[in-house]
């Protein structure tokens, strides 16, 4: 292999580019479709909605903000401007960590407890239509085994590694 072929980058066949593409195409739709039913039905975007899931399925609805970070997949800025205004609605609170006087939790309450209640029929019902009832089940269980390994593939496992959700 010469040198200028080693600088080459590895463009994409015309195959993997209509599968990008299309995967672009496809995600852009899908978080649109499901952000517009979360703000039509509960006036929320979907990572708000995303939010509160993980507080509900936390012990006692509670999560450190900087693990709620991660596992959001947020920066810690976004995530503070996001409970700042769940709480505004009066959803969330933030309660001071009593072992890490720099830490918090992010607590639901149980008015937004409700509102996720109220919320997740029609939400499953959205992510329902618009992908599973698309699929057949072997293309379901393929989708998920792709997802599985990309998402590993994209998690570092090096201390130290530059992550937005660690910013």
């Amino acid at each position: 292999m010469n040198r200028a072929s080693a600088d080459e980058p590895r463009w994409l066949n015309d195959e993997e580019q209509r599968t990008w593409q299309a995967y672009l195409h496809a995600t852009t739709l899908l978080d649109d479709h499901l952000d517009r039913q979360l703000q039509r039905d509960a006036g929320m975007p979907h990572i708000y909605y995303g939010l509160l899931v993980k507080l509900a399925a936390a012990p006692q609805r509670r999560l450190r903000m900087t693990e709620l970070a991660m596992e959001s997949k947020i920066t810690r800025s976004r995530l503070s401007h996001a409970i700042a205004r769940l709480e505004k609605n009066g959803w969330v609170r933030r309660e001071e960590c009593p072992s890490d006087k720099r830490g918090q939790f992010a607590v639901l309450t149980d008015a937004g407890y409700e509102v996720l209640r109220r919320t997740a029929p029609g939400h499953v019902t959205a992510v329902r239509q618009a992908l599973f009832d698309r699929l057949t089940p072997e293309q379901q269980k393929s989708l998920g085994e792709i997802m599985e390994i990309i998402a590993e593939g994209l998690q570092p496992k090096e201390a130290g590694a530059d992550l937005p959700w660690l910013r």
